[in-house]
């Protein structure tokens, strides 16, 4: 068993349940996640979605990491980022047979999104049926022009370096 905490700070926190700090995750896309509102996993803990106040939802693998925590070659890798809506998001769950999430905002509106890839089907309450099996087309909801962003597996947390030598003007130079 395996405890989460999402934090103001777009900070994720997984504890074990004797209450130990186990890893911190921090998102590294390139849209700014901002405070995290919602936390949901699939039915095996495998994959990890967070949503923001920003309107972002992030998903995690967590796979290789709940195999063997101890191991650090085994990383929870950031997968995907997408905005799903303009405002907060305040209620996420992935419905695994058909491979979607459902988001729901303070907006009032709930959606659909393809699970892998952060594709939008549809709305509740829209007139036209779901299409699930096509994720082929990219259509975005109106309030929202950003495309899902693909982490590659290379990218690292962009970490603050410490200046060693800063700038100063040298006139002998």
């Amino acid at each position: 068993p395996l405890l989460a905490s999402a934090h103001e700070n777009s900070c994720i926190r997984l504890w074990s349940i004797q209450g130990n700090l186990m890893k911190e995750l921090l998102p590294f896309s390139e849209h700014p996640s901002g405070p995290l509102t919602a936390l949901c996993t699939d039915v095996f803990t495998k994959i990890l979605l967070a949503g923001s106040k920003e309107g972002y939802i992030i998903r995690w693998n967590m796979a290789s990491f709940l195999e063997d925590s101890r191991n650090k070659k085994n990383q929870i890798k950031e997968e995907l980022c997408w905005r799903a809506h303009a405002t907060e998001v305040v209620e996420l769950f992935i419905e695994e047979e058909k491979n979607v999430v459902v988001t729901a905002s303070i907006d009032g509106s709930v959606r659909l999104w393809h699970a892998m890839t952060g594709y939008y089907f549809g709305y509740f309450g829209q007139a036209r049926k779901f299409d699930l099996s096509d994720t082929s087309r990219l259509i975005l909801p109106p309030d929202v022009n950003n495309s899902p962003a693909i982490i590659k597996e290379e990218s690292k947390h962009m970490e603050k370096k410490k200046v060693k030598y800063p700038l100063i003007l040298d006139r002998d130079k």
